[in-house]
């Protein structure tokens, strides 16, 4: 495991927490609230067909391998960081700026 360089104030809440000192103040109510917030967040309630090709299909089932995951539940996580803005389309971002470039 790497070092981490730790500031001052960084390194007392370490040795607290490592003593015991530090108390969680999370109460119940705050609990069951993050908790149905993460389930929510996760839940998946709509099912969806879509057509891709062999290849396409094959790659994914491969980096899913990779991953440990099955290639449904990786679809699922590029599908979500696309949409929540985690993950931007590289091609089409410099298909833009050369446009950008030529209309100056």
């Amino acid at each position: 495991m790497s070092e981490y360089k730790l500031s001052k104030e960084e390194k007392e809440i370490l040795y607290a927490f490592e003593a015991g000192e530090l108390k969680s103040v999370l109460t119940p109510k705050r609990k069951k609230y993050l908790q149905s917030v993460a389930e929510e967040t996760f839940k998946k309630d709509k099912r969806i067909n879509i057509r891709i090709s062999n290849r396409d299909l094959a790659l994914l089932q491969r980096r899913a391998l990779e991953e440990g995951i099955p290639y449904q539940t990786l679809v699922s996580s590029v599908l979500h960081k696309y949409v929540s803005g985690g993950l931007h389309d590289v091609m089409a971002n410099k298909a833009f700026q050369r446009t950008q470039k030529t209309r100056r």
